[in-house]
């Protein structure tokens, strides 16, 4: 029998007899991995909690806060004031409730919760809100009442599963050549058009859920269930998405499972005066580095928050799919860290067992109740089987971003020609483990991002050796086994690297006065061709799962590569 952990560890001693139940639950859940089980409430939970209108049109708000002896809504509506009107009342597991007639509550009102808990009390935005606006005074965000007279009309049928993705990934905000924030509208009326004529037919969003901190791209979430207010409203994103759907483009979104904001007014830390959502050991529930908080994945009620976000995403916009962020960060649970900074688990290993059966529930549900989804995994180390079925021990994504490809590939293309042969190994490794997942090759913002430069900076060279050298990168890149997904303004070719500090360079490909022009609306071209001749020949991508579908021609000559 194997030495459990607390058993030499004097910390967790005292906790052994939850550490044994949580590990029931674990055991618990995967008996349900087929059916409803535990999940049953996860799929209905952003129907449950939250504010919603009811059948009389009047409102119900519910909220889940085990520790909290009183609730007020405070907002407009009443002055930012604790009344007796608007306290919930415990309706037993933890959940409160409040049942609202419809004149008192309007479209547009700002509102929060002030949560009391033994020994104190404070404001907290609910965990469930669907939408939040900074304050005009305070700068500090607000739940805000969503109930526009006017709801969206679906006019497009969703775009169909995508089993060989060609991926165009975008930053909404940064998607203008303006020095400003970019909107919905203003994507979808000026990109989206450009996305359908290089060929794409997927597009990728980055993180939309809502976050304080404009810099961190969107992945230091603070509501999960909200957009991010700064690129408009939900009938505005529901309109990309519909207008994508039009043009044949399948919408993926990024979600972030990983961690949360360590901030009590906006997220979700110190919820009802004990660490509900992220775990209570820093250990397991602190990324130091980022300065961020964890989940408690182990605990069924917020695993089932996570799940149901998912759900909300991919039900409520019409999503195509998920590509699931840090994957890495959730599977081990010294991802990281330093020692004493973590803590193993129950059999010493550096797993995050919860985390696991979260994302294979995730998975299991997805697939179950909404076939066809694409569910994608950022994961960078060499976990096996994270497309693999769940039958088998798979986690049971359809795609693993291909991480070690573009470090190995982006390396050897920064060499002098004259010194590739000493790395030749770099450009032919990838196909030792290209069939061992779904893979997708990625050329994604990370590469162009935080002083790693642009891919065109990555080039060796003069300015025009540099186009020269990236028109073969992607060339490779087409003809390599593996799905394709290059970051917005790449195939533009800029000598910068992205920044949330400038616009994107449209301009490259209309400026014709200078040399720089012309080669950037040449390399655009190239970049709609090589996706046309993609298309056009299916040997480049019908098998390029399966190893019959590839055969080197030579691999071993360094000197000529």
């Amino acid at each position: 029998m194997k030495t459990k952990i607390y058993d030499t560890d004097p910390y967790l001693m005292p906790y052994k007899g939850a550490i044994d139940a949580r590990s029931e639950r674990i055991l618990d859940m995967r008996r349900h991995i087929a059916g409803d089980g535990l999940l049953k409430d996860a799929v209905n939970n952003h129907i449950f909690y939250g504010l919603h209108r009811c059948d009389d049109r009047s409102w119900v708000f519910r909220e889940w806060a085990p520790n909290a002896t009183k609730i007020y809504l405070i907002g407009e509506f009443n002055n930012w004031k604790k009344t007796e009107a608007y306290a919930l009342k415990p309706i037993g597991k933890g959940d409160w409730e409040l049942k609202i007639p419809d004149m008192f509550l309007h479209h547009g009102e700002l509102y929060k919760l002030f949560i009391e808990w033994p020994g104190g009390g404070g404001e907290r935005l609910p965990a469930y809100t669907t939408r939040a606006v900074q304050d005009p005074q305070t700068k500090v965000f607000c739940a805000q009442v969503w109930d526009p007279a006017e709801k969206y009309v679906w006019k497009h049928p969703r775009a169909g599963k995508r089993p060989h993705p060609m991926i165009y990934e975008c930053h909404i905000g940064m998607s203008s050549e303006e020095e400003k924030v970019a909107s919905f509208e203003e994507f979808r009326t000026t990109v989206l058009p450009k996305v359908k004529q290089l060929g794409y037919d997927t597009l990728q969003i980055m993180a939309l859920q809502e976050h304080p901190y404009y810099g961190s791209f969107g992945y230091q979430v603070s509501n999960f269930y909200a957009l991010s207010s700064r690129f408009g409203t939900p009938e505005e994103f529901k309109h990309l998405v519909d207008d994508a759907h039009g043009k044949g483009i399948a919408v993926v979104m990024d979600i972030v499972h990983s961690h949360s904001v360590d901030n009590e007014l906006e997220g979700l830390s110190n919820f009802d005066g004990t660490c509900l959502y992220e775990h209570w050991d820093p250990r397991k529930g602190a990324h130091p580095h980022w300065g961020t908080l964890i989940f408690n994945y182990g605990r069924p009620e917020v695993s089932n928050f996570l799940i149901a976000s998912a759900l909300f995403w991919l039900s409520e916009y019409h999503a195509d799919g998920i590509r699931m962020d840090a994957v890495a960060s959730m599977l081990y649970l010294d991802y990281g860290k330093n020692d004493g900074e973590w803590v193993a688990n129950m059999y010493g290993g550096n797993e995050n067992l919860e985390a696991i059966e979260l994302l294979k529930h995730l998975n299991s549900i997805v697939k179950k109740r909404l076939p066809g989804r694409l569910m994608i995994a950022e994961e960078s180390t060499a976990w096996p089987k994270i497309t693999g079925d769940l039958n088998d021990d798979g986690l049971g994504f359809d795609f693993k971003w291909n991480m070690g490809w573009m470090n190995d590939f982006t390396m050897y293309m920064r060499q002098d020609p004259l010194f590739r042969r000493g790395c030749h190994g770099s450009l032919t490794f990838s196909m030792i483990y290209a069939y061992s997942e779904n893979f997708i090759l990625v050329f994604s913002h990370d590469e162009v991002v935080h002083g790693k430069g642009s891919m065109l900076g990555k080039m060796p060279g003069t300015y025009e050796e540099k186009f020269a050298n990236l028109r073969v990168a992607y060339g490779f890149m087409m003809t390599h086994p593996g799905k394709k997904l290059l970051f917005m303004g790449q195939d533009m070719a800029p000598l910068s690297e992205w920044s949330e500090e400038r616009s994107l360079e449209w301009h490259l490909l209309t400026d014709a006065a200078n040399e720089g022009g012309t080669l950037n609306a040449k390399i655009h071209r190239m970049v709609k061709d090589l996706y046309t001749l993609y298309r056009s020949h299916p040997a480049l991508y019908e098998l390029d799962q399966d190893p019959d579908g590839f055969e080197w021609m030579s691999c071993l000559d360094a000197d000529h590569s």
